[in-house]
């Protein structure tokens, strides 16, 4: 099987938890961001993950593929969710200071979907539109979003660690996660004790690749 991805995309690290959590025999390639076409062709529209089957076929949509690759063993292993009306409901609300904080930084790592210009490009004119504002202007108010931002992460009491629950992970984690992952590229922020053991309890049973070493 191989799974196509790109490595800032939450949808895409739900499916590559699941082929950490399971050691899957998974092969992960990474898309070039403009390359629309490529997905496409494979899928019949422009998303991703996308997951190649043994068989073939294709497979988009990111919890079908979770729950695809979870009963590939034919041993499910994650709970159901308990908490998504919880993380609905924060990611609706910190999802207005999270963007901006991270689209700028997107672009001033190395990520293996970024490695053309025109790659860079077509993710920045796609998210400047959608912030409605340039990188530069929101990068320039990041400590602005950053306040707000690291207050919210207070809101996160209700978490319950992997370790509280015999190291095991359920559809909450796989929601939530990616989200919380990716808040490792931004300098500055101040991640409560009990989220940042949460964020390393599920990267050390994932193998996900977090972002501390090149926050920016």
């Amino acid at each position: 099987m191989k799974l196509y991805v790109f490595e800032h995309c939450p949808f895409c690290i739900k499916a590559m938890m699941l082929v950490g959590l399971k050691q899957l025999p998974v092969e992960i390639v990474f898309l070039q961001n403009h390359d629309v076409d490529a997905r496409i062709a494979m899928v019949g529209r422009n998303t991703v993950p996308i997951l190649a089957k043994d068989n073939g076929t294709f497979m988009a949509e990111s919890m079908d593929i979770v729950s695809y690759l979870d009963n590939y063993d034919n041993t499910p292993s994650l709970s159901p969710s308990v908490y998504l009306a919880n993380i609905q409901s924060w990611e609706q609300t910190a999802y207005s200071n999270i963007l901006p904080l991270l689209f700028p930084r997107t672009l001033m790592i190395d990520l293996p979907e970024f490695a053309s210009e025109p790659a860079r490009q077509w993710f920045r004119e796609n998210k400047t539109a959608m912030l409605g504002r340039s990188f530069e202007a929101a990068y320039a108010d990041s400590e602005s979003y950053l306040t707000t931002l690291n207050n919210q992460l207070t809101l996160l009491d209700w978490l319950v660690l992997p370790s509280e629950r015999d190291n095991t992970l359920s559809c909450d984690d796989v929601h939530l996660y990616p989200t919380l992952r990716n808040l490792t590229l931004i300098k500055g922020i101040i991640f409560p004790a009990k989220v940042r053991q949460y964020i390393d309890e599920v990267t050390e049973l994932t193998g996900i690749t977090l972002f501390d070493e090149v926050a920016v």
